[in-house]
């Protein structure tokens, strides 16, 4: 049932992100950025609402390094599954210890306590 509504859904999404880019004469490319990036980050923003009212920031911090970890190993990893990837290393060096060190520096601030 889930994957079927997910599907819909998604198809909502995309027909409407078509259509509003069509009446307001905007690239597909900035709405697919604003609407679709907004769509596709809701459940977490309802999540981590509803646990900031429940005053469970534990579910918030889980829901914000988990979505980024299953955005950057799922997104990536079924993308590569697909289609390769070819990229130079020297090109991402900088990004992927960045993006390495900001996914891991919550992890030490958890072992330190100050999370």
């Amino acid at each position: 049932v889930g994957a079927v509504l997910l599907y819909y859904g998604a198809e909502c999404l995309i027909t409407g992100s078509k259509s509003i880019a069509e009446k307001f004469n905007l690239p597909p490319i900035i709405v697919g950025i604003t609407l679709v990036a907004f769509g596709t980050s809701l459940p977490e923003l309802i999540v981590s609402s509803d646990a900031i009212l429940h005053n469970e920031s534990g579910i918030v911090v889980g829901n914000v390094l988990g979505s980024n970890i299953a955005n950057i190993g799922l997104v990536l990893g079924i993308t590569a599954m697909m289609t390769p990837i070819y990229f130079s290393y020297k090109k991402i060096r900088f990004d992927l210890y960045f993006l390495l060190f900001i996914t891991l520096l919550p992890m030490l601030f958890i072992y330190l306590g100050d999370l």
